[in-house]
């Protein structure tokens, strides 16, 4: 059997795209920012993950630029050999003292700094406990590593502690969770996990690749949001979000993030992140600390979003109405229903995400709507208007 085969037969991708509306890799013509050209024509943005709005911040973007006159476009190594530059330690030192953590190291992205530090951590005897709604780089992590995985229902503290219950007294265990739930904007119960993971000697490491920047003092995460930045072992982090930039992050105790240097297979063997990408990073933090009215400012526009589309009657997920999260998500439960409303959406001016199974439970498909501390509450009152019209009177 020809291994292509499969990439000949009939697909869910090719059928949309004949129905006209299939919703991805639609091209941007300008900068990320709150209205964008696409496709040629000015959508309002409600779908980036640039939380802060500091993707076109001056000088931030003056740092990227002025670090590539000085260091060229990329380091052509591993951080274990050629690739690391002086700024990648620079960067690793502002965010320890940011987070109140001994270290940090860096990664080339999110998506890799998840595999790499679980595949790391988690060996042969080992078990790595995750909730079901995680990110799929966590479970990317969990499959690499040679240990046991265990789900819990999502949220749900009886079932982790079922499954902390079966793990053998004499093995390891780590439970791993998002602290903001990338597609629901709900925040991970982590008071009761690190309860939890005190009574059954467990470790703890969050996912704060959507709280960082949006949760907690000065926008230092979901630990600080619940003050439990010393029960966290282990934070996980992107810059491809609030600090407008592309990476990631580990922060732990020295110990921890020597053993992960020299172990995680993803570290050592993938290029250093480019000099520009390291330098925006840094400067989008330099911005945060400075400013943290920002954080303050886009919590103050997430909830009035949520007010908005409750007025208007469109239905937010449950777990998500009152998180304080620029993440909300917008109910349209079947497969079709949701395509066509974000088609529609889109032609009048307002990009969002569809999000489809099985990234939700089976009918339970919903619109991602994301926000950013730089949007104006006009444009917040125009895209909900016209996401009202399609959703209420058009479908």
């Amino acid at each position: 059997m020809d291994i292509f085969a499969k990439c000949y037969e009939p697909s869910l991708a090719t059928e949309l795209q004949e129905k006209g509306v299939y919703p991805y890799f639609r091209a941007l013509q300008s900068r990320q920012d709150v209205e964008v050209m696409m496709e040629g024509k000015r959508r309002i943005m409600l779908g980036s993950n640039n939380y802060l709005g500091l993707t076109t911040d001056p000088e931030v973007i003056e740092a990227g630029v002025r670090t590539m006159e000085q260091y060229g476009t990329g380091c052509s190594g591993s951080r274990f050999l050629n690739g690391t530059l002086q700024l990648h330690l620079e960067l690793e030192e502002a965010l320890a003292r940011f987070l109140r953590k001994e270290a940090v190291i860096t990664f080339g992205t999110g998506f890799q700094s998840n595999v790499g530090i679980i595949s790391a951590l988690v060996g042969r005897h080992d078990y790595v406990i995750c909730d079901r709604e995680n990110h799929a780089s966590i479970y990317a992590g969990c499959q690499m590593s040679y240990g046991k995985m265990l789900r819990y229902r999502h949220s749900d503290m009886e079932d982790l502690e079922k499954q902390l219950r079966r793990v053998p007294e004499q093995n390891g265990a780590l439970i791993v969770t998002d602290g903001v739930f990338s597609m629901g904007g709900d925040i991970a119960r982590l008071p009761e996990i690190c309860a939890l993971a005190e009574k059954y000697g467990a470790r703890v490491m969050v996912d704060d690749a959507h709280g960082l920047g949006v949760l907690g003092e000065g926008g230092r995460g979901t630990a600080s949001h619940f003050g439990l930045e010393d029960k966290v072992d282990v934070y996980m982090g992107t810059f491809s979000k609030s600090l407008a930039s592309l990476g990631g992050y580990m922060a732990a105790s020295k110990a921890v993030t020597e053993y992960v240097r020299h172990a995680s297979r993803p570290f050592i063997f993938s290029a250093s992140i480019p000099p520009a990408n390291c330098a925006t990073a840094l400067a989008a933090l330099c911005k945060l600390e400075a400013h943290p009215e920002l954080p303050e400012r886009l919590r103050e526009l997430s909830l009035y979003a949520r007010k908005g589309f409750t007025e208007r009657g469109l239905k937010i997920r449950e777990s998500a109405l009152h998180a304080p999260t620029p993440i909300i998500p917008i109910y349209t439960y079947e497969t079709m229903r949701t395509l066509d409303a974000a088609q529609k959406i889109y032609e009048r001016g307002v990009y969002v995400n569809p999000t489809l199974p099985p990234a939700t439970p089976e009918g339970e498909a919903l619109l991602r709507t994301s926000y950013m501390a730089t949007h104006t509450e006009a444009l917040l009152d125009e895209a909900m208007d016209i996401m009202a019209e399609v959703l209420l009177h058009e479908q």
